[in-house]
């Protein structure tokens, strides 16, 4: 099956952080490298990118549907739920209500949805595995609904990845060019679509178990300049994502010969 009008929605992944584009400027990461497979099987094949960094799933639904309704794609791609999981006052069942509206939604927009689980951070963070049950509960839900309505799921959550430090940028959270290559591999294969088989081989070689002095960097370096940076945002009221649009707004072709995403010359 062929797709012509690609839309992906989410937060901070689905937008690319941590896989800057060669050409400097924004983002890359596994939609686009989705976006230009896709093209190379269809000359009229348009790419959307609607995700912004920070946000939850009820902002996703909110902010981001209704836009990607306006565009009519015949294929969404739905990543979000990892601010849920880090969010202050967790509820189970209410990010599983925010899971259901938005899977929900984007069925009603296109005829074939693509959903994710996370995978287990409890490998790479220190403490990690005290997040595990709410990865769980959020996983469990994008399961149900995935199923009730009939989305094509990439789980995550059993991907040997996981495990391996290279496949994650330097906050441990947010996926290198490796990961998103290898997420990409991921969504290709349960759509059918041929793909090169390297994305989803094994880096050579094992990257072990970051050490002390490493867990020491990444929390003085990554966790907490986030973390003052968000009580500070709390302060004044606030919210992650807040000020950032959309680095690919409208359905615009995918220029093989540049993988740039500008409009085609008028």
């Amino acid at each position: 099956m062929g797709y012509q009008r690609f839309v992906a929605l989410g937060d901070s992944c689905a937008e690319g952080l941590a896989d800057p584009h060669p050409s400097g400027g924004f983002y890359r990461g596994w939609a686009d490298f989705v976006a230009a497979r896709l093209a190379e099987e269809e000359p009229g094949f348009r790419y959307a990118n609607l995700a912004v960094r920070g946000r939850r799933l009820d902002q996703i639904h909110a902010e981001q549907t209704p836009a990607a309704s306006r565009l009519q794609p015949d294929l969404i791609a739905l990543f979000g739920g990892g601010n849920d999981v880090m969010s202050r006052g967790w509820d189970a069942r209410t990010v599983a209500r925010r899971v259901d509206t938005a899977i929900r939604a984007c069925a009603e927009i296109a005829p074939v949805v693509v959903t994710f689980t996370l995978s287990d951070i409890s490998h790479r963070m220190p403490m990690g595995h005290r997040m595990h049950p709410r990865l769980t509960a959020l996983n469990d839900a994008v399961r149900e609904a995935s199923v009730s309505y009939g989305a094509t799921l990439v789980d995550l959550w059993p991907d040997d990845a996981a495990h391996d430090s290279r496949y994650f940028g330097p906050d441990r959270l947010h996926l290198s060019e490796q990961g998103h290559r290898r997420l990409a591999g991921h969504v290709l294969g349960r759509l059918g679509v041929p793909h090169d088989p390297a994305w989803l081989a094994p880096l050579p070689g094992s990257a072990g178990r970051p050490g002390l002095r490493a867990d020491l960097r990444w929390l003085t370096r990554e966790v907490l300049p986030v973390a003052v940076s968000r009580f500070r945002n709390r302060l004044i009221g606030r919210q992650p994502g807040d000020g950032f649009l959309p680095k690919r707004p409208e359905l615009l072709p995918v220029h093989e010969e540049t993988r740039s995403w500008a409009p085609e010359p008028a």
